[in-house]
């Protein structure tokens, strides 16, 4: 099915749902199984062009397993992004986080990291141009919403952007399962998190550009290859400390 780069492709009760809910957006159409129809609210309905009600089966034709789409699509217009410029310009506060994704390339990932920042009061996520994935539709369903409150903002050189954010007086701190905690440490007030891969970590001159580098500490069972975290699951630990700081 060809798509149309002007807007995004939206699966899921609650991708769809905070959509909606969001004023910058206008909406094209919503394919939606005749059985969920009364799963979204009527007030929100009318705000779309075109409302098609068909069959789950058809809908799993042409989009595949229901499990990929539960019964609902949403066609929106995409979100205008900020520009790193305007992140730096409007970051005030005096307690903020960024978070900034060092080649993490998973839009799975991309997308639960996407939704433990808008739990965790983060609302900027920086990734690289080269390296980090367009939104998809399958990001929008991992991020469960969360597109809707958090920037997706990619920059051409991270370690120019790190260096950028450092003049705007934000404590880099890179997290690497490689290195040690210093067990006393607590998450600054202005911080920039950089996470890298899961089977890589960051990089070298990511690390260059930090602050200080910290991990997790956890548990290892090399018996069973479990050795690290899923990088969403650190992320969200991560999040959570500077949170309740």
């Amino acid at each position: 099915m060809r798509k149309n780069k002007d807007f995004d492709e939206i699966y899921g009760f609650h991708a769809v749902n905070a959509a909606l809910r969001n004023k910058s957006r206008k909406f094209r159409n919503l394919i939606i199984s005749s059985k969920n129809k009364n799963r979204i609210d009527k007030n929100l309905l009318i705000k779309i062009e075109t409302l098609t009600e068909i069959p789950i089966k058809e809908i799993n034709r042409i989009y595949g397993n229901e499990d990929k789409h539960q019964g609902i699509i949403l066609k929106a217009t995409k979100i205008n992004q900020p520009s790193i410029e305007d992140i730096v310009k409007n970051c005030n506060s005096e307690k903020e986080i960024i978070v900034m994704l060092d080649h993490v390339n998973d839009p799975n990932n991309i997308g639960s990291i996407m939704r433990s920042c808008s739990l965790f009061n983060c609302k900027n996520l920086i990734v690289s141009k080269d390296s980090a994935p367009e939104i998809t539709s399958t990001m929008i369903k991992a991020a469960s919403g969360a597109l809707e409150v958090v920037n997706y903002i990619k920059v051409t050189n991270l370690s120019r952007t790190i260096s950028l954010l450092k003049k705007n007086n934000f404590w880099a701190i890179g997290l690497d399962s490689n290195e040690v905690i210093h067990n006393n440490f607590d998450m600054p007030k202005r911080c920039l998190l950089i996470m890298g891969a899961e089977n890589k970590g960051l990089r070298e001159l990511t690390k260059k550009n930090c602050d200080e580098i910290q991990n997790i500490p956890i548990i290892k069972n090399n018996k069973y290859c479990l050795e690290s975290l899923n990088v969403s699951n650190a992320c969200s630990i991560a999040l959570y400390k500077h949170f309740v700081n």
